[in-house]
């Protein structure tokens, strides 16, 4: 999802004074929650987002349906397997460590650590209560202190942190949050800096020797954050010979016809020492050999702004086997010249018509604008491209993970779990797919294969985590290319299990909620719609 939409609060009078007005509603909601904390309970909590309509459900809603055990139909292809549900918590995004099995959950109310040591029976070690809006793609990291590893989550403030942990404390946007997960059993707030573009996303260049970060930006903008003491993290100044500090210009965060002003939104980084920025601009890919002076080697061409390529933001991207590249060859993932695209619209109600995941090919890496042309785009929830059920309204493409067999994880909200193949980027298909009435999958990540110390490498399992914002976390593995069918035993049925009753940490995030659906509000026809 998008950082939060400023037009969803402007007043005529003062186009500022809604936006602020719903910070300070949202900050106050967040420290009435803080106080509460003390006494967590069995709840549930609130969604990040709704959705519009009279008579509509919310995403809280129908997390209560979910935990109460609601049954509801499930459609799913025959070479997904279900294994288990872990409810505990209203999953927004998640990310796995790189030199330990563990697995990283952000919701609206906690971050949460898993033991994945047994990948298909994910298991709670620690929780830290913490409120944030959105932090809809946490980020790893990790380097070595004195010796020793030290492991850590990027969480971005798109408007409001806070956490009992740090009752004096009350995050505001433009914030990166420092999460020490070292100690699985004992998350904690290691560290916080102010930027001054969006931290929407924030991303090591290097996870396993985490010493910048890139956010998200906006206005053509974004920030470098330099973490080489994880202790006292600070922005980089793209020229100290000017007042105040500068941020770093980019393409892929300039404007479009739906953002009048321009918003970043993820960066990616691969094997070779690049980086691929995208945003309302298109995507942008950076040499990033030099991490705090970036150099612009290609964009995305003029439909990298405009729809069907465009029509709302590029949301991430990945460039498999990016060590491969050589100017010239037919395009193809195995060929390193392929740029993976998600393409979100998710204030599109219309699933035939909301964001597509699209595949783009990279002509060359000498600067040359536009040399980054559209090959192919897709949405399966677009009836006759695979099944739709009729309860969808919020169906947009959302994120993705490459698997080397070709096929791509993906998540598309109330659309469930698709998977993709690419093997052929000039033709997509779709590959398998789950869904149901009671599910917003906003992530879909491959497991990573690990070394007998717990270390991952670039080989991935055949099994799929989906982080959804009423399931939470899900299990499943897949029948692969030139694989044999999967043999992992079912551990239960597809829902909440015999016992509903779910423990999670009652925050009261109903400001989130109504917030929220603010940015889901859709603009008129041809209005421009600022970042």
């Amino acid at each position: 999802m998008i950082p939060f939409r400023r037009a969803a609060v402007r007043t005529p009078d003062d186009p500022g004074a809604g936006r602020r007005a719903a910070a300070r509603v949202l900050a106050a909601g967040a420290a009435s929650a803080v106080l509460a904390v003390g006494s967590l309970a069995v709840a549930t909590p609130a969604g990040a987002h709704g959705k519009d309509g009279a008579g509509s459900s919310t995403t809280s809603a129908k997390r209560q349906q979910f935990t109460d055990g609601v049954s509801v139909p499930v459609i799913t292809s025959p070479n997904i397997r279900f294994v288990a549900n872990v409810p505990d918590t209203a999953g927004i995004s998640g990310v796995f460590a790189k030199s330990a099995p563990y697995f990283y959950v952000s919701s609206t109310d906690s971050i949460t650590v898993y033991d994945v040591s047994d990948p298909v029976r994910p298991r709670i070690t620690g929780v830290l209560p913490n409120i944030v809006f959105e932090n809809e793609a946490m980020n790893y990291g990790e380097k070595k202190v004195d010796g020793v590893t030290n492991r850590f989550v990027l969480v971005g403030v798109d408007l409001v942190e806070a956490s009992p942990t740090a009752p004096d404390h009350i995050g505001r946007s433009n914030e990166v949050m420092l999460v020490d997960v070292t100690d699985p059993t004992a998350p904690r707030i290691r560290s916080r800096v102010p930027t001054t573009t969006n931290t929407h996303t924030v991303s090591c260049i290097h996870e396993t020797d985490c010493q910048y970060a890139y956010t998200a930006g906006r206005n053509g903008t974004f920030s470098i954050v330099d973490l080489t003491d994880i202790d006292h993290p600070r922005e980089v100044d793209a020229d100290p010979a000017t007042d105040g500090v500068q941020p770093f210009s980019s393409p892929a965060a300039g404007p479009n016809a739906a953002f009048s002003s321009g918003a970043g939104h993820k960066w990616n980084f691969d094997d070779a020492g690049y980086g691929v920025h995208t945003g309302s601009g298109g995507s942008a890919i950076f040499d990033v050999s030099q991490p705090t002076a970036p150099r612009l080697v290609a964009t995305t061409d003029e439909h990298g702004v405009t729809g069907p390529w465009n029509d709302f933001i590029h949301h991430n991207s990945a460039r498999p086997n990016a060590a491969r590249f050589t100017a010239g060859q037919a395009p193809s993932v195995a060929n390193g010249n392929v740029l993976l695209v998600t393409e979100e619209d998710y204030e599109n109600t219309d699933c035939a018509t909301a964001g597509s995941f699209q595949t783009w090919k990279i002509g060359g890496l000498d600067g040359t604008p536009g040399s980054v042309t559209p090959l192919d785009r897709i949405n399966p929830v677009d009836a006759g491209e695979g099944v739709s059920a009729p309860h969808m309204a919020f169906c947009s493409a959302h994120w993705f993970d490459y698997h080397p067999a070709g096929i791509v994880a993906q998540g598309y909200y109330e659309g469930g779990l698709r998977l993709l193949d690419v093997r052929d980027a000039t033709d997509i298909k779709e590959y398998g797919y789950v869904a149901s009435g009671l599910s917003e999958v906003w992530d879909a990540y491959w497991v990573p294969q690990r070394n007998k110390n717990g270390v991952a490498g670039t080989a991935r399992t055949n099994i799929v985590y989906t982080v959804d914002a009423v399931r939470g976390l899900d299990v499943y593995t897949v029948d692969l290319p030139g694989s044999a069918a999967t043999t992992v035993p079912l551990l239960g049925a597809f829902g909440a299990g015999s016992d509903p009753a779910v423990t999670v940490l009652g925050l009261g995030l109903a400001a989130l909620t109504g917030l929220a659906a603010l940015r889901r509000r859709r603009l008129g026809p041809g209005a421009a719609r600022p970042a």
